[in-house]
């Protein structure tokens, strides 16, 4: 079930992800007044957060990513409020490395194992008319 639960993750990840990049193209799509407007609201509610003191809800993955690709975007750092610039480094470097172990798989089929080769070789002595396909049979 394990398996089962990362792909249902990778899924949910992956649809939330592409909800926000259509949200991201709604919003391109709007008058700049009415964004700026609603980007002044939601800093105020932000602030009222940070005013009162509220513990913010811990962030999904869909969130980081998108955070992380909206950073190439703008000047992040004046933007950051509730995220510690630490956590957004330590983000990406994650981000990084799972991209990076993704990339370096072992590709092709798997190795033998060592006793089975073993095996096989001892075979191949022991039988010297056998041919690659008696063995392998």
């Amino acid at each position: 079930m394990p398996k089962l639960d990362s792909i249902s993750n990778a899924l949910l990840t992956i649809f939330v992800l592409l909800l926000g990049a259509v949200r991201f193209i709604g919003l391109s799509l709007r008058q700049r007044s009415a964004l700026a407007a609603e980007n002044l609201f939601l800093r105020k509610q932000l602030a009222l957060c940070l005013e009162r003191k509220v513990k913010p809800s811990r962030a999904k993955a869909a969130s980081k990513l998108t955070l992380v690709l909206l950073s190439r975007l703008l000047a992040w750092r004046e933007a950051l409020t509730i995220i510690n610039p630490d956590t957004f480094f330590r983000w990406h470097r994650k981000g990084f490395r799972l991209f990076w172990r993704w990339k370096s798989k072992p590709r092709g089929r798997p190795q033998v194992p060592a006793q089975l080769q073993k095996l096989i070789g001892g075979l191949a002595n022991d039988n010297p008319t056998w041919g690659e396909e008696l063995i392998a049979a």
